[in-house]
């Protein structure tokens, strides 16, 4: 495999590529043209046609590495990820994280692709397409946005800005996202909900987060995200405080400080539902 840092530049390319076709896109749609995938979970023919130019394109940067991609333009026809037979690279690639922003013109969305080098993250690029922003980061190079370094805040726990989504897991999750915002607010700086996991996170690494708590998201969601938190000097672990959360689906993200914080408020949140 080539240099990291090269790979990482040729996939902002990518991303910014595929964040061009999206923003021309955006011009003209339709809500008519948009399909439901589950219930209040959307996909129109953008995420598919972003989807479609990313593969193509990456498959062209690695070519021996396998795929894991939220639209399924890679599944086999039993519906499982194509994954190389002689590689332990793999693209994780969320062509419009976001979709329901994107729909309805509300800003942030973006494009998400990571490559995994067996149970590491070793490259990591969101693409936030309103605001023109590259976020990214190589294994051991530190996280960048536009050529600038990236750092976590250093706010404690009561002056945190936090970020609590809402997944569309509704029944599921609704009991727990009840209970921390009740925890949380008036006790934090503040809350927010942005409506993309990728970029929460781009936020946490940036400083302009705090901390991102979400449950019941895909690997393609968050996978470039966290490895820009952790290169950004902040710490990610999954609900259940494990450092490994690759093959999950839920994240806790933050600058480190509010870390244990909002940790032991997921947890206790979790048994008590």
């Amino acid at each position: 495999m080539e240099n990291l840092e090269q790979i990482t530049r040729l996939v902002c390319q990518v991303a910014r590529e595929a964040g061009a076709y999206i923003r021309k896109e955006r011009a003209s749609f339709s809500v008519e043209k948009v399909e439901r995938k589950h219930a209040h979970d959307y996909v129109s023919y953008v995420d598919k046609g972003s989807e479609t130019f990313i593969v193509s394109k990456l498959r062209e940067i690695v070519p021996e590495a396998g795929f894991i991609t939220e639209e399924g333009t890679t599944k086999k026809e039993d519906g499982s990820a194509i994954r190389p037979q002689t590689s332990d690279l793999t693209w994780v690639v969320d062509p419009l994280d976001g979709t329901t922003n994107f729909i309805h013109g509300f800003a942030p969305y973006a494009v998400s692709i990571a490559l995994c080098k067996g149970r590491e993250i070793v490259v990591g690029v969101v693409y936030e397409i309103v605001s023109d922003e590259c976020f990214y980061a190589w294994q051991g190079g530190g996280a960048w946005v536009n050529e600038a370094p990236l750092h976590v805040g250093t706010s404690e726990i009561n002056d945190a800005l936090l970020c609590l989504q809402l997944p569309y897991n509704s029944d599921a999750y609704k009991p727990v996202i009840k209970r921390l915002i009740d925890h949380f607010y008036g006790n934090v700086g503040s809350i927010r909900m942005i409506g993309s996991a990728a970029i929460a996170l781009c936020y946490v690494a940036a400083g302009r987060l705090d901390a991102y708590a979400e449950r019941y998201i895909g690997q393609w969601d968050y996978m470039a995200g966290a490895l820009i938190v952790k290169e950004a000097g902040g710490r990610v672990t999954n609900y259940d405080g494990e450092d490994y959360f690759m093959e999950g689906d839920s994240v806790v993200a933050t600058n480190g400080v509010v870390h244990q914080a909002l940790q032991d408020a997921v947890r206790a949140v979790q048994d008590a539902c």
